[in-house]
């Protein structure tokens, strides 16, 4: 899933909402907002900053193994930008670099 920068979740929110038609509101969290088309299921991610990270991930991959992608991350010598941890939302998650130089967040969700 795409993680856009933006300078304001709530400013941007019409444009991807409105015109792009990803109207559902999976969860607002200020810093961080997702937004789903009921119709096809794609998805998007605003973003200001990242709110433990001291870099902001490109696009965010869902997993059922976050412990074992760490764990692969770290044996292939990728960089570690944001090491793994359960934050306060209740997400467990890492952040590598790509060779290429994007961030990648990795995480898996409990729920």
């Amino acid at each position: 899933m795409p993680n856009l920068r933006v300078a304001d979740v709530d400013a941007a929110k019409d444009f991807y909402t409105g015109f792009l038609g990803l109207s559902t509101e999976d969860f607002n969290m200020g810093w961080v907002a997702r937004y789903t088309s009921p119709e096809t299921d794609a998805r998007i991610q605003l973003v200001t900053r990242d709110a433990t990270a001291a870099a902001d991930a490109a696009i965010s991959i869902h997993t059922d193994d976050v412990e074992g992608a760490y764990a692969e991350a770290q044996r292939l010598g990728y960089e570690i930008v944001h090491p793994l941890q359960t934050e306060e939302w209740g997400v467990h998650r890492f952040l590598v670099r790509a060779p290429d130089g994007n961030v990648v967040n990795v995480v898996q969700h409990d729920d």
